[in-house]
């Protein structure tokens, strides 16, 4: 591709996504109904784009973890109604868009990469890791922690310029796990992300994709580590 078509390619990337973040600010402004629908058009066309954007995505993830080859963009994406039978915010539509890249979809319960895009939040992140894992999941990571801590702080370390998620974590260590374990603290995490906040010129200037790419593919070992517990939780029926 000749600099010139590369250039215009990445100007119609960069207007795609500020279309998305328009859009989805004007919802979150606006989330009823009514607007919904004498809006339509313009979702047709910002679902278009933000496909489009999840195809980039997933194809550069792919591009440093084989592992999730094969994921569609239905496996990646979200629906944009809001299931409100069980939520006191009736509002109809989610205000945010995100992907979220992993072996085999999203319900397959992997670890995985992902990108958070909210506007009328001003919060923009990218992350890695696994988001509520099962009762077996956290035993068979601690227990990769335990035996194997060093391999798993040099992962987290590794994720340079992303930070582990503690929110939600337990305030002691738990029950049943020794306190006194070098890399103890580790235990007290309910989820596994480390994750990296970012603004939204990150995902407006035309290479951003270039740029997640060399963001995420820092996180590939901390991914690995937790799938590879994450397996083996799973071939042990936990």
């Amino acid at each position: 591709m000749s600099r010139f078509f590369l250039y215009i390619y990445q100007r119609k990337k960069s207007y795609a996504m500020k279309n998305i973040i328009d859009f989805l600010r004007q919802l979150a402004e606006n989330n009823n109904r009514e607007w919904f629908e004498q809006h339509r058009d313009w979702y047709k066309e910002v679902k278009k784009s933000m496909d489009g954007v999840a195809e980039q995505f997933i194809a550069a993830v792919e591009s440093f973890d084989p592992s999730v080859a094969g994921v569609r963009v239905k496996d990646a994406t979200y629906r944009i109604y809001r299931d409100v039978r069980f939520s006191k915010d009736k509002s109809p539509y989610k205000t945010w868009f995100g992907v979220y890249v992993c072996p085999r979809g999203k319900k397959s319960g992997y670890s995985g990469y992902y990108m958070h895009i909210e506007p009328a939040e001003n919060t923009y992140f990218i992350c890695t890791g696994a988001y509520c894992p099962t009762a077996g999941e956290q035993k068979s990571i601690r227990e990769e922690i335990m035996t194997e801590g060093e391999s798993f702080d040099a992962a987290v370390k590794a994720a340079e310029g992303f930070e582990l998620d503690w929110s939600g974590a337990y305030r002691r260590v738990p029950q049943g796990w020794n306190k006194e374990d070098e890399f103890a603290e580790y235990y007290r995490l309910r989820q596994y992300i480390v994750m990296k906040g970012v603004d939204e010129a990150y995902f407006t200037q035309p290479d951003y994709f270039e740029q997640v790419k060399r963001d995420l593919s820092l996180t590939k070992q901390f991914n690995d580590t937790l799938n590879r517990a994450i397996e083996y939780a799973r071939e042990m029926g936990w």
